[in-house]
């Protein structure tokens, strides 16, 4: 009797640590929370889904993301740009649909703003050049520190900002 009152005892333990620990998994904050952002701009509804990393005290442009090479412009799966209307990036035609988005920071200068065509990839570790829809070049400007990647879309286009980097792409 003494043994199955002990059995049923740890047993109601147990089941408390583990539904214990499963509620607090829920609570914590996911590394890069996936995040989106929708607007009209020059009459084309645009959304973007990102992956939002962190700086989290690192050095960002010509650290964990050199300068030179194809970053996936967020975290984890590419960032998508979707318009259900033809538009204008920087003066050149981008038609309707959904792209992952890319971009090539340099140190000094114009960096590359990619729309690619295969929109569902990991990352850019299977980025393929030939399947670029787009590329332009805009400057990127100075700005408030943003410890979280974040895109804006206004009236004039969006912009990504993370650290103290703003890359504005216009759109008409």
């Amino acid at each position: 009797m003494k043994a199955l009152f002990q059995l049923k005892t740890l047993s109601v333990f147990v089941y408390a640590i583990l539904m214990s620990s499963m509620l607090m998994a829920q609570k914590e904050k996911p590394a890069s929370p996936h995040l989106g952002v929708k607007g009209t701009v020059a009459g084309a509804n645009i959304s973007i889904r990102y992956g939002s990393p962190y700086v989290k005290g690192r050095k960002i442009w010509g650290g964990l993301e050199p300068y030179g090479k194809v970053y996936r412009a967020g975290a984890d799966s590419a960032t998508t740009f979707t318009t259900d209307k033809a538009i204008t990036v920087e003066g050149k035609a981008l038609p309707a649909g959904k792209y992952s988005f890319f971009v090539i920071p340099v140190e000094k200068g114009q960096w590359t703003v990619i729309f690619n065509k295969t929109a569902e990839q990991w990352g850019a570790f299977e980025y393929k050049e030939a399947q670029d829809q787009l590329r332009v070049m805009v400057t990127p400007k100075k700005h408030a520190m943003s410890e979280s990647l974040t895109y804006v879309i206004t009236k004039k286009g969006f912009s990504m900002d993370w650290d103290k980097i703003s890359i504005p792409v216009s759109i008409k």
